[in-house]
């Protein structure tokens, strides 16, 4: 079914050389016939364009449909970049019939023309929001279609659906076994390996994402604005001999060991007749409630860690990994560092465990890593192990719609399925020109 022609700016609307103006739509030729002839497709033109008593001297490009990124004819409109004039050009595409596009609206066209897949426009929209070089490599690792696991899984789901359904209608009537629950049990494991390794590296790839929340906490002196500037690979907190120099939380974005990384150095925990460093105290319990990982510092030359400080982080504790700083001064136990020195490997293979397991960073690049996505593979799983648990001689029926819900799971997965309700959400992300 035809849509309305819509058009966006794909260059901000600021004072720059160029802006560019999409234009995506059928017969585009005949809609802008008023303003231009249309070049030769995939060929950069000059073009004199007139409206409204403006002239223009633009390069313009046409890629007919369906050789485009909608699928639809798509018109790049090259101007120069004054503000002023874009937006008169965009009222005039306005008025012509050519709406302003809804933010993802070309990205939303290109799925439902099939120019591209779900998985690939969540790793379009990941990637406009990358903040680190990490995030980068990961969305660009999850473009260009779906993955392989994906593809087998549902050719070999799609086997057993037409196996089930043919019992269902046949099976009484004729003396053929269409569906060996056997042979069916035996694919059905196989497949959930597979699946329960992808949700093992999905859940790494969901740290890359989304990135790790770090708390830095010890006691005064420990080291935590050294072990802070450290991992931020800049001097952003202040580093002194004077115990309680910190009196707020610091906090920095940065990139370390492979993973992104928001750290939070915090004051020193101890009891302080100073109104400014008790408040400071007082702002590091809602940082520990969410971080995702709390170093408790403790320095090498201490026997032990501070009892209070123990107590405090109790509440916290499957998330406080002990750090022994400053090595270089003394022996100790656990992960041992010299923030000073740069001396972090033990911290880093701590990290790595904790957040890769038994896969490198590298190996997580490729993985689904939203949340819908993460949410469906569960579901996936666990609707393969219901088919597991049937017995042989169950009615055909039920591992028929179980099969039937776990590709409708897959479909859904890959956007196959129009009737996610999670569009929406998604597609309202992105840019206008998007």
């Amino acid at each position: 079914m035809p849509m309305e022609p819509i058009c966006a700016p794909v260059t901000p609307l600021l004072s720059s050389p160029v802006a560019i103006i999409k234009v995506s739509g059928d017969s585009l030729s005949r809609v802008l016939e008023p303003l231009a002839q249309l070049p030769k497709p995939r060929m950069a033109a000059l073009r004199r364009l007139e409206w409204d008593g403006y002239s223009e001297r633009a390069l313009v490009l046409h890629f007919p449909a369906p050789h485009s990124y909608t699928g639809e004819d798509v018109v790049e409109f090259h101007l120069h970049g004054n503000p002023i004039l874009v937006r008169r050009f965009l009222e005039y595409l306005g008025g012509i019939g050519i709406r302003l596009a809804k933010p993802g609206e070309f990205t939303q066209r290109a799925l439902l023309n099939g120019k591209q897949d779900l998985l690939d426009v969540e790793a379009l929209k990941d990637l406009m929001d990358a903040a680190t070089d990490t995030q980068i490599r990961q969305a660009q690792a999850r473009l260009g279609g779906v993955p392989a696991w994906i593809r087998e899984a549902k050719e070999k789901i799609a086997f057993w659906v037409a196996r089930a359904e043919a019992a269902v209608d046949y099976g009484e009537d004729e003396n053929i076994n269409f569906l060996d629950m056997g042979a069916l049990k035996s694919n059905v494991a196989v497949l959930n390996e597979t699946f329960h390794v992808e949700q093992r590296r999905s859940a790494s790839a969901r740290w890359l994402k989304d990135g790790v929340r770090v708390a830095i906490v010890g006691k005064p002196n420990a080291g935590k604005s050294t072990l802070f500037n450290a991992l931020a690979g800049e001097d952003r907190a202040i580093v002194t001999e004077i115990p309680g120099t910190t009196r707020d939380v610091i906090e920095v974005k940065c990139e370390w060991a492979g993973l992104p990384l928001c750290l939070f150095d915090t004051a020193g925990l101890r009891h302080s007749d100073d109104p400014i460093e008790r408040l400071g105290v007082a702002r590091v319990d809602p940082i520990l409630e969410q971080a995702d990982y709390v170093l408790h510092l403790v320095p090498a030359p201490d026997s032990a860690p501070d009892p209070e400080i123990l107590q405090r982080l109790a509440p916290y504790q499957e998330k406080v990994l002990i750090v022994r700083n400053k090595c270089d001064l003394a022996e100790s136990d656990g992960i041992r560092v010299s923030a000073i020195n740069g001396e972090l490997e033990p911290l880093e293979q701590a990290f790595k465990h904790r957040f890769f397991g038994e896969f490198t960073p590298d190996a997580c690049l490729g993985a689904l890593a939203t949340k819908r996505q993460c949410e469906l593979l569960a579901d996936l799983i666990q609707q393969m192990e219901m088919i597991s648990t049937l017995l042989d001689s169950c009615p055909v029926e039920l591992p028929a719609s179980l099969l039937q819900g776990a590709w409708l799971l897959i479909m859904r997965l890959t956007g196959e399925d129009r009737a996610d309700t999670t569009l929406g959400a998604l597609f309202s992300g992105f840019c206008l020109g998007k």
